[in-house]
């Protein structure tokens, strides 16, 4: 049954926690990734930052919301710390608190990839966004709805972010698709364990700086031999990324690179048969207004 009680903190981490669950022990859920293949669409997406509406029309455009009887999966990242704060506070618990719900009632369909903003949050990370030292932001929000219960939310938040696989790997015909908050940059590669994709997450993977997990979803810079490099690594057809900003909502980096965006008002999605993908040139013309009616 879909969560209805956004202030309850048992109902919330109940919801937490079984998404954690299904992001554990979905079918498709192998060492530190998802993978699917085809047939079957994807809704591929970038940030989303606290954005309720495009949260909403995603599901609805991914046939989520018990009206199709063949959705389509989705992916999600980089859920919390957007700009709607009340009194200085964040409440962006609640779309991670539904993200987790939609994954436990939708566990093979519903792709939630770790971000830095949920990293960081757990970790406790000093980031600071238009200002706003958001992980403080975020915490007097909780503490705010939640009182004497506000670290048991905590915990349950850690937990679910904890549970998220790094990647959707997407087996096609013409060649695999990667969706993945950010992959590192060439400046750290040496530090970097390219065989995290392929094993499952350790503690020290989450370690700021140092874990491949953190280096990760905190990459940017990207060029064209990196990507080159990767793509032989991963065997990598088409990486689609967040993280970097794209004011118009999607960014193609050469050769083989997709940045979406989804939290803004320019915020897209990509569309995708997983039989007929796009080529990587020419995704950008197949992503799809999230605010389009």
């Amino acid at each position: 049954m879909k969560i209805q009680d956004l202030q309850s903190s048992s109902a919330v981490i109940d919801a937490l926690a079984r998404g954690a669950e299904a992001n554990r022990r979905s079918a498709c859920r192998t060492g530190s990734i998802d993978r699917i293949e085809a047939p079957g669409r994807l809704v591929a997406t970038g940030d989303l930052h606290d954005n309720p509406v495009h949260f909403d029309r995603l599901v609805t455009v991914a046939g989520l919301d018990g009206q199709a009887t063949d959705p389509a999966h989705l992916t999600l990242h980089e859920l919390i710390h957007g700009d709607r704060l009340i009194n200085g506070m964040d409440f962006s618990y609640r779309v991670l608190t539904r993200t987790a719900d939609l994954k436990a009632r939708h566990p093979e369909h519903v792709h939630v990839l770790l971000g830095n903003h949920e990293l960081s949050q757990i970790a406790g990370a000093g980031i600071v966004k238009d200002g706003v030292r958001v992980v403080e932001a975020f915490n007097q929000g909780v503490d705010y709805v939640f009182g004497g219960d506000a670290d048991d939310v905590r915990d349950a938040i850690t937990d679910f972010v904890r549970s998220m696989p790094l990647a959707l790997r997407c087996v096609c015909p013409r060649g695999d698709i990667l969706c993945v908050h950010s992959v590192p940059p060439a400046a750290i590669m040496q530090r970097f364990d390219p065989s995290v994709l392929t094993r499952d997450l350790r503690d020290d993977d989450y370690e700021p700086r140092r874990g491949s997990a953190h280096l990760m979803v905190w990459g940017r810079g990207y060029d064209a031999e990196l990507l080159e490099d990767l793509t032989e690594r991963w065997g990598v057809y088409l990486f689609i990324l967040g993280h970097e900003k794209a004011e118009d909502g999607a960014r193609f980096i050469p050769p083989n690179a997709l940045v979406l965006n989804s939290d803004h008002e320019r915020g897209v999605y990509l569309p995708i048969d997983l039989s007929d993908p796009p080529r990587p040139e020419e995704s950008i013309r197949y992503v799809a207004r999230i605010s389009s009616p």
